[in-house]
């Protein structure tokens, strides 16, 4: 497998994967990505930003996730918990896997690669939130070390559970 920065050229197969995802959320009755986000503008927005990256194998594109080291508004306020540090911290967004390939640690994979480049810009937090009724993304979260520290709101007013991994 090849974990590269997204190019133009990978919008369609990109939001391909966020339409699967989309479709996953609403067989589960998942209440996320059904609000037309993200949509083809913020995929470029992300890959024009060099914050998209991509998993590709022989099947070609097979995977995404955006990571970002501009903060997020939506974590300046934290409920019913704390975050584990105060410390400069990167965002992990919009992680999507083929589901062709689910069930195979494709998102561990990524979570690494991610972690790498982090320790590679002396960031040693890592931020993620996820919808409550995302199992798959919950289970993820847990068997890579994150750490659920309370609860964030969208700009949206969505509810979000709030994670943080502390690289060593």
């Amino acid at each position: 497998m090849v974990f590269r920065k997204a190019v133009e050229n990978d919008l369609d197969s990109i939001y391909g994967l966020i339409k699967q995802a989309r479709e996953y959320f609403r067989q589960n009755g998942i209440d996320q990505w059904q609000d037309n986000y993200p949509n083809p503008d913020i995929v470029m927005e992300d890959i024009k930003n060099e914050e998209c990256y991509v998993v590709e194998n022989d099947d070609g594109i097979i995977a995404t996730v955006v990571l970002s080291f501009r903060g997020e508004k939506s974590y300046d306020k934290i409920y019913e918990g704390k975050w584990l540090s105060d410390n400069d911290y990167a965002v992990i967004h919009r992680i999507a896997v083929d589901s062709r390939h689910k069930g195979k640690r494709i998102s561990s994979f990524i979570v690494s690669r991610l972690e790498d480049m982090c320790l590679e810009k002396n960031v040693f937090s890592i931020r993620v939130d996820t919808h409550r009724d995302n199992k798959s993304m919950l289970k993820m979260l847990s068997n890579n070390g994150y750490t659920y520290c309370g609860i964030i709101y969208l700009e949206t007013g969505s509810e979000r559970l709030a994670f943080e991994k502390i690289l060593k």
